[in-house]
C-alpha cells in the first residue's frame, strides 16, 4: 500500500470515526488531545502527512478501533463495539480439530506458514485406527469423514509450498505412547503402529513439517492454529474462536513463537523421541 492510499484510507476512516462519535469536530479534537485546526488539516484532501503516532493511537483508543484498521491496513473491524463482532467470531458445531472448516482455512492459507498446537498429537499424523478410537462414541460424527479429512490434510502437507510448524507438550506424546488418560483403552498394538507411522511421516515431511516439543510443566497452550496473516483459530471443544484482526494474530503468533523458544526438543530430534517411546512398548 502506497503513502497516498494510506492517507486516503486514514481520512475516510477518521471521518467515519467522528460521525460515529456523535461529537462536534471541536469536541472530538479535545477528546483526543489535539485542536480543531489540526483536525481540519488531517481531514483536508490536500494533506500530505499522517499525524504523529501518539495522535493516531489516541484516535484509535477513543474510537475503540485498531490502529491497523484506522490506517487501512486491515479490513477487519468496525467502529465501537462492532470491532469485536467482526474481528473475533465464534464458529459453533466444531466436532474436532479435524473439522472441515480447518481444511478450508488451510487451503486459503496456501503459501503462508501455518502454526499449529494440537490437543494431543497432530491430526494429520494420526492413523485410521486412532481416529476410529477417538470418534467411536461421538455421534453423529462419522469416523470415515474424519479419516478422509486427515488424509486430505496429509496430502496437503506433502505439497512443496507447505510450511507447517507444530508445537506441543512432550507429555502429551508420552501419555499417548504409554496409554495414559484418554488413551488408556487404546490397544498397545494400535499405539505401536501409530508411533511407527508418525516416525516415518516425520522423516518424509521434514523440513516441510517441523514438530517442536516443550515441557508442559513450564508452558501451556490451548489447541490453536494460526493461518499465516489471515486468521487464527482457538479450539474450545465444540466451537472455534476465530480471530481475523492483525493485532490479534500478532499476539497469538508471539505466543506460538514463545512456545518454540521454550522447546526442549527440536524438530530434527522429535523422531528420535518417538522411536524411544516406541522401544519402551516392545
Amino acid at each position: 500500500m502506497g503513502k497516498r492510499e494510506t492517507l486516503d484510507n486514514f481520512r475516510q476512516r477518521l471521518r467515519s470515526v467522528i460521525e460515529h462519535s456523535g461529537l462536534s469536530k471541536t469536541a472530538f479534537a479535545t477528546q483526543v488531545g489535539t485542536d480543531r485546526s489540526t483536525l481540519s488539516q488531517l481531514l483536508a484532501k490536500h494533506g500530505k502527512r499522517l499525524p504523529r503516532a501518539e495522535t493516531i493511537v489516541a484516535i484509535a483508543r477513543s474510537a475503540q478501533v485498531s490502529v491497523d484498521w484506522l490506517l487501512g491496513l486491515t479490513q477487519e473491524g468496525q467502529l465501537g463495539a462492532d470491532v469485536v463482532n467482526e474481528a473475533v467470531a465464534v464458529e459453533h458445531g466444531a466436532g474436532s480439530l479435524a473439522d472441515p472448516r480447518l481444511y478450508q482455512w488451510h487451503a486459503e492459507a496456501a503459501g503462508y506458514k501455518i502454526r499449529y498446537v494440537p490437543s494431543t498429537i497432530p491430526d494429520l499424523l494420526k492413523t485410521e485406527e486412532v481416529i476410529r478410537f477417538e470418534y467411536q462414541g461421538r455421534l453423529p460424527l462419522r469416523p470415515e469423514a474424519r479419516i478422509e479429512l486427515a488424509e486430505a490434510r496429509l496430502a496437503y502437507s506433502r505439497r512443496p509450498e507447505t510450511d507447517l510448524e507444530v508445537c506441543s507438550p512432550v507429555q502429551s506424546l508420552e501419555s499417548f505412547a504409554r496409554g495414559e488418560g484418554i488413551w488408556r483403552k487404546l490397544p498397545i498394538a494400535v499405539r505401536r503402529a501409530q508411533l511407527d507411522s508418525m516416525a516415518e511421516l516425520l522423516e518424509e515431511l521434514y523440513p516441510t513439517l517441523r514438530w517442536f516439543l516443550f515441557d508442559g510443566l513450564n508452558r501451556y497452550s490451548s489447541p490453536l492454529t494460526i493461518f499465516g496473516p489471515l486468521k487464527a483459530a482457538l479450539y474450545l471443544g465444540d466451537m472455534f474462536l476465530v480471530f481475523r484482526a492483525n493485532e490479534h494474530i500478532r499476539v497469538l503468533t508471539k505466543h506460538f513463537d514463545d512456545l518454540i523458544r521454550a522447546a526442549s526438543v527440536q524438530p530434527h530430534e522429535t523422531k528420535d523421541v518417538i522411536l524411544k517411546l516406541r522401544k519402551e512398548l516392545d
